[in-house]
């Protein structure tokens, strides 16, 4: 009997082949890899150029809000635009703190940035850290060395108010209480005379500049503004009167028809900061009439000046030369010529014998 069915084909055995085989070829694999690769990866490209662009825009606007630190040359820095908040800034660049503050950076570098902003003409200007960008001049000039060529600065590039630079200016050495009522003052009449801010009134500045203040203290401020206002370069030494001196012949002037023109002119016979603020007290006391004593000009504590790029020192016993000059490695002999014809000049009182070092 034939085992063929009905359709003429035997039966399937064991050994006739197997049905072909429909896996994936290493050819095919490779093609599929390669489009779910590329898949991926277009999809990873999309997600960083979208990351990319919010980071950029997060830059950006972090950028022109101040908020990044950036190394600008000292070159491109000014500080002619606006007028700073103290009072007597030569004192200031040659005072020992100055020096503390340059040893500071020379040793560490620039740890504080300071603020700048851009002005009308497109340059910068110092709006923050006066006292950093000193530093940083005199060390590039003493030193000519090129990493205190640059300063660590946040650059606001907003259209930015001139009377809010004012109040940002002042703001930092407020929080310090880094500034006597006489400076605070001399800020409020600085930005009363700007043609820049519409309010013209010092007095009315005051609430403006130093709103964070407590009223009290806005009140001993406007006193040092009638006082500043009403005797001018007259009082030589405004960082010098005390806060109650200055606040009772600031109510003097204010409150009675007083001889300004006569205090005035006692003020210009004082010869002593000391003798100044007596001159006040006698005023608010009602004895402007009389002349107060005029205290002898007594020998000034220390003081200091520059000759070139040597600093000197001078007090009582004692005068300290700095300059960039080895004077260890110079002929003892000539140190000796030199020291002889510096005591020559100080007791003779004129003009020194010249000895060529």
């Amino acid at each position: 009997m034939s085992k063929k069915n009905k359709f003429g084909f035997d039966p399937l055995t064991s050994d006739q082949p197997k049905p072909r085989s429909r896996s994936v070829g290493p050819m095919g694999a490779a093609i599929r890899d390669t489009a779910e690769n590329l898949t991926q990866s277009t999809e990873a490209k999309v997600e960083q150029r979208r990351q990319n662009a919010e980071d950029a825009k997060i830059y950006r606007s972090a950028l022109e809000d101040g908020l990044m630190l950036v190394r600008v040359p000292l070159a491109e820095v000014h500080t002619d635009d606006l007028p700073r908040d103290r009072l007597d800034l030569d004192a200031v660049a040659v005072a020992d703190e100055m020096e503390e503050l340059k040893a500071s950076i020379r040793a560490r570098g620039q740890k504080e940035p300071v603020e700048l902003y851009r002005a009308g003409d497109g340059r910068l200007q110092i709006k923050k850290g006066w006292r950093r960008f000193t530093a940083l001049s005199q060390l590039l000039a003493e030193t000519q060395d090129d990493q205190f060529a640059t300063i660590i600065a946040r650059i606001a590039e907003d259209g930015q108010g001139r009377l809010t630079r004012y109040i940002d200016m002042v703001e930092e050495n407020v929080v310090r209480e880094d500034l006597t009522f006489a400076e605070m003052a001399q800020v409020a009449i600085t930005a009363a005379d700007d043609n820049a801010i519409e309010e013209g009134d010092p007095l009315a500045l005051v609430g403006t500049l130093y709103g964070a203040l407590h009223k009290m203290k806005k009140s001993y401020i406007r006193g040092f503004v009638t006082l500043l206002d009403a005797l001018g370069d007259d009082l030589q030494w405004p960082k010098a009167v005390p806060r109650n001196v200055g606040i009772d012949a600031a109510r003097t002037l204010k409150g009675q028809e007083a001889d300004v023109e006569d205090l005035r002119l006692r003020l210009r016979a004082a010869a002593t900061p000391d003798a100044q603020n007596e001159v006040l007290k006698s005023f608010a006391a009602g004895q402007g009439g009389e002349r107060a004593p005029v205290s002898p000009k007594p020998p000034r504590q220390k003081f200091e000046f520059h000759i070139g790029k040597t600093k000197v020192t001078a007090r009582q016993g004692e005068c300290r030369i700095v300059a960039d000059v080895d004077y260890a490695s110079l002929p003892k002999a000539r140190l000796q010529r030199a020291i002889k014809a510096f005591e020559d000049a100080l007791a003779e009182g004129g003009n020194p014998r010249v000895t060529q070092l």
